[in-house]
């Protein structure tokens, strides 16, 4: 027998029948073949064929809508459900969070300023350039003659690599913080008065991410990014060519790099804020020590204490004329959805903890931190005043001196640098808190627009962003715009 016969006998193979063999059919042991477990499948009828495919296609529709809910789950934004100004104030809502595994990403890019196009300011006021042409303008100081100091400052190089640094990398070069920092303080001079610098010139430079800036006795100090500076100073110079003195040091760079620097209450000392080197400390708590505080230094003694902590990122510092006490504006953290937690600014006392990694809004847990420490909740300090989700505030200035009407007179004035992680986006203007005769926001008070119109009509793009805000010498107040590469000047009608 042949193996062709021993098919065609075992399995009545027909040409005709256009069958196919399906399985082990044949073996052989000598010349001898021996067939075994033939199986025939023949092909099926059109209909049969037809309802096949159209349950396979069922079946991959099913899978489809499977993924997409999965990927809706997971992986889509999260969408606010409360505006900005629901969670602003001295009692704004606090939802439950909304984890997600992958952060909601939503940043504007940098697109600055066209000749001729300028932020809008509230009815009543006007705006005007008042220098233009600088490189990340940060932070500013007014000194005593009127001259004005800009850090033209930006975030060390950042360590890290992989998947999470080429992200961050492509965040920040989206929302224009992607250059190398310039590392230098410029001084500008509007010596005739009329709301626009004339002169400029380069006070320091070779510095490392200065921000802050203070003048104290004969001294002007500097805060960079992971020490204190202070360089002889006479106000009216227009170059410091001295060697700088360390005061004091601290850890520098980390995803909150900016260190702020003001003079106490009692003119002898300084404040000096410190953010957190990440969110919630998920790189481990030995990276945080001496971060996520403000620390009061002793400069003659190149001295310091802890004066306040749990603090994300303290980064404007002020001193409320009434009271004559220490306020800070705050950073919150991220990846609890789009609603909380609120951006905060408060009164700052001896000893206070607000909180983090462990906590937010006084008592509310983030169960993300571990380990958990529900012992602390009773020391938990509520913060005084919210300023909205994630609206990155970060200027600071009170309203003592301004010159902008009777609405402007007793309060506060917060720069927003604006929000990368939250639909819609929240911030990107200069807002102002009323304040009462106590030293503390009035008790309905919420953000009252000043300046705005940073981004453009569809919102995916920023002019630009402000961060630093104070008064120059004639009530005006000043905006630093890091993206616009500008100061903005905002006076009364």
């Amino acid at each position: 027998m042949t193996l062709g016969s021993c098919f065609r006998r075992s399995t009545g193979w027909d040409s005709d029948r256009r069958a196919m063999i399906i399985g082990r059919w044949c073996s052989g042991t000598g010349g001898l073949f021996i067939c075994r477990f033939p199986v025939i499948a023949r092909r099926s009828p059109p209909h049969y064929r037809a309802a096949m495919r159209q349950k396979i296609l069922i079946g991959l529709a099913l899978f489809l809508v499977v993924l997409g809910g999965v990927y809706l789950f997971f992986f889509q934004p999260d969408e606010a459900r409360l505006s900005v100004a629901d969670v602003s104030g001295r009692l704004p809502k606090i939802t439950p969070p909304r984890a997600q595994m992958v952060p909601t990403f939503s940043v504007a890019e940098a697109i600055g300023w066209k000749s001729g196009e300028m932020p809008t300011p509230a009815a009543g006021l006007k705006v005007n350039v008042f220098a233009t042409g600088l490189d990340h303008p940060r932070w500013m100081l007014r000194l005593a003659n009127g001259d004005v100091l800009v850090a033209e400052s930006n975030s060390p190089p950042r360590e890290g690599g992989g998947i999470r640094g080429w992200v961050e990398n492509r965040l920040m070069t989206k929302a224009g913080a992607g250059a190398p920092s310039p590392n230098r303080i410029v001084l500008l001079r509007d010596a005739n008065g009329d709301g626009v610098a004339e002169s400029r010139s380069v006070l320091l430079s070779g510095l490392n991410s200065p921000y802050g800036m203070a003048v104290l006795g004969s001294y002007l100090y500097v805060a960079d990014t992971d020490q204190l500076l202070r360089f002889p100073f006479t106000v009216g110079q227009t170059q410091i060519t001295a060697k700088p003195e360390t005061v004091v040091k601290y850890p520098g760079g980390g995803e909150h790099w900016a260190r702020n620097v003001i003079v106490a209450e009692d003119g002898k000392t300084l404040y000096l804020s410190i953010g957190s080197s990440s969110n919630i400390a998920e790189n481990g708590l030995d990276k945080e020590k001496m971060r996520a505080m403000i620390i009061r230094v002793f400069p003659d003694d190149h001295n310091w204490q802890v004066y306040a902590s749990g603090m994300r990122n303290p980064n404007g510092l002020a001193i409320e004329p009434k009271s004559k006490s220490l306020w800070a504006v705050v950073n919150e953290r991220d990846g609890l959805g789009s609603d909380v937690p609120p951006d905060y600014m408060s009164a700052i006392e001896t000893g206070d903890n607000f909180g983090w990694p462990w906590f937010y809004w006084g008592m509310y847990p983030d169960h993300r931190v571990k380990p958990e420490r529900p012992d602390l909740a009773e020391y938990i300090k509520r913060p005084d005043f919210a300023l909205g989700p994630h609206t990155a505030s970060l200027g600071l200035t009170f309203a003592d001196g301004a010159k902008l009407g009777g609405t402007y007179a007793q309060g506060a004035f917060v720069g927003q640098h604006g929000s990368w992680n939250r639909v819609p986006k929240a911030g990107y203007k200069v807002v102002y808190v009323p304040f009462g005769d106590n030293g503390f926001p009035l008790p309905n008070a919420k953000p009252v627009d000043v300046l705005t119109g940073f981004l453009d009509a569809s919102g995916d793009h920023a002019h630009g962003r402000p961060v630093g805000v104070t008064l120059d010498a004639t009530g005006a107040l000043l905006v630093a715009d890091d993206v616009g590469n500008a100061i903005w000047r905002v006076s009364a009608k």
